[in-house]
Formats: C-alpha cells, sequence, structure tokens
C-alpha cells in the first residue's frame, strides 16, 4: 500500500511543531492498551508493538512502514492519547559517542539474507 494511503496524504501528524525526530522514544498508554482492539490496521500495529519503549525508526523498522508514516501515525496517536513520546534531549543527540553506538548497533543489524551488514 503506498504510505500517502495510510497518512491519508499527510506529511505531518495534527501537531503544529516540526515531524518527530527518529530517535524519539515512544510507548504505549494504559488507555492505548485498553482500546487495541479497536485502533485500524497500521495504528493497531504501531501501539501493540510500543508496550516497550523504542525509537520512531526501530519502530518504522520493525513494522516495515516508511519512517514519516510512522511519523504521522504516532503523533496521531499521541494526540489520542495512546502513545506517549519522549524526545531526548538535543545535546545528547548531537553527542558523538551516542552516533557511534547507534552505528555500531546497526551494523549488528542482520539484512534480509540474515548476513551482517559487515560480513560481505
Amino acid at each position: 500500500m503506498r504510505p500517502f494511503l495510510l497518512t491519508a496524504g499527510r506529511v505531518a501528524g495534527g501537531g503544529t511543531g516540526p515531524p518527530l525526530p527518529v530517535e524519539t522514544q515512544v510507548v504505549a498508554t494504559s488507555s492505548g492498551l485498553r482500546v487495541l482492539g479497536s485502533l485500524a490496521f497500521e495504528q493497531h500495529d504501531i501501539v501493540a508493538a510500543c508496550r516497550r519503549p523504542q525509537s520512531v525508526a526501530e519502530l518504522a523498522a520493525r513494522l516495515h512502514l516508511h519512517l514519516n508514516v510512522v511519523r504521522v501515525l504516532a503523533e496521531d496517536l499521541c494526540a489520542a492519547g495512546h502513545l506517549v513520546v519522549h524526545v531526548p534531549d538535543a545535546r545528547t543527540a548531537q553527542d558523538i559517542s551516542v552516533l557511534r553506538r547507534v552505528i555500531d548497533g546497526l551494523r549488528t543489524v542482520p539484512d534480509s539474507r540474515d548476513a551482517l551488514r559487515d560480513s560481505g
């Protein structure tokens, strides 16, 4: 399905601020888990996957959804009270050691052939 169909053509959520940064942590609320059965497809999957905190980027990768789709839907779910977002401190996001840990972590993620990215 085309990403713009999942977001009804929107490229930003209902908020007036900038899109959620990829490192933003999202977690389901108790009310979000209570209404899980009544949520639409991708919204259901996002809330169900957020029983434990994870970043927007991790969520997009896990659910095989476009990053901007997850951003828009996560903002909608937050506005509805089904998710809580925790935006990290900007100084931490610019810390080079954090970037190195992210790169190292990404290198350990297997690709579609279950081969590590650095294993050639």
